[in-house]
């Protein structure tokens, strides 16, 4: 079985590992020097993009597709390559699985959201995730291709987790009332997706999150507890003078429901809140 991997990082890694542990082969795209023989070294074949007939053959072979890459004002990058050469190969790949972001739904006001849910992104960013989110169901629908969407809130785990934001001296506990986001640890991500590729359904749309939205402030005062530090003192939202793009994350609240991947995928958060996930991290050095 191969997997491909377009958009080769945090998440396509954690897949990779997860599967090459049960015998899958895994190839992922490339494009900036250096970066063939960095997948080589992990054991990855790289599919150079700008050697379209090696990737194509790569692309064709695949059993399961995994895109993560982000959509820019062009779209999703990896439709123009995969539509492509999966029809001139005439090839099927059991699963496509399409990346995006809780960012969809928009601001709910602390609110509950689910797959049906309206769909209100306050973003550039968001809108295109939107859109790509319909161009890939699109394709699927127009070539017979099992696709699936998964909604996405902020992904932690070992080497990107507020661990390393508190020991950088760059963690900040921003205090907005009533505010909560959704996360998800990154090994119980790729447990999700490999549920998803072992039970695919063409159309299908799961957001994949923890079982406990929680402040921003919260998980940094508790991992900062984990590590025997004290925490960083609160500063109000207003105060904080943050960048652009962080106020843009500061402007939505939500709870993001993970009940549908439970229900059809058979799958369960190993960390259900920050806390398991941040044991966890510590307790393997991270």
């Amino acid at each position: 079985m191969r997997l491909f991997v377009f958009g080769y990082g945090f998440a396509g890694r954690a897949l990779a590992r997860r599967l090459r542990g049960k015998g899958w082969s895994v190839a992922a795209s490339c494009r900036r020097p250096g970066e063939a023989e960095a997948l080589a070294a992990e054991g990855v074949e790289p599919a150079p993009l700008d050697a379209p007939e090696p990737a194509g053959e790569l692309i064709a072979s695949a059993d399961a597709i995994l895109v993560t890459a982000p959509p820019g004002p062009q779209g999703c990058p990896a439709l123009p390559v995969l539509a492509p050469a999966l029809a001139r190969a005439r090839a099927f790949p059991n699963w496509l699985g399409y990346l995006s972001t809780t960012g969809v739904y928009g601001d709910r006001g602390g609110g509950w959201v689910f797959e049906e849910s309206r769909l209100a992104a306050q973003s550039m960013e968001g809108a295109r995730r939107v859109a790509a989110e319909r161009d890939w169901l699109d394709v699927g629908r127009g070539m017979g291709l099992s696709v699936a969407v998964f909604r996405l809130p902020g992904i932690y785990g070992p080497g990107r987790s507020a661990f390393d934001r508190l020991r950088e001296g760059r963690a900040r506990r921003i205090i907005a009332p009533g505010q909560v986001f959704s996360r998800i640890h990154v090994d119980d991500l790729a447990a999700g997706l490999e549920a998803s590729i072992a039970r695919p359904r063409p159309g299908g749309i799961y957001n994949l999150c923890d079982d406990e939205p929680a402040p921003n402030s919260k998980v940094i005062a508790y991992a900062a507890g984990l590590l025997g530090m004290e925490p960083p003192p609160e500063v109000a939202l207003a105060e904080a003078k943050l960048p652009v793009a962080a106020m843009r994350f500061y402007a939505e609240s939500k709870r993001v429901s993970n009940a549908r991947a439970k229900a059809e995928l058979g799958w369960r958060p190993a960390f259900p809140s920050y806390r398991e996930g941040l044991r966890a991290i510590l307790a393997a050095g991270g």
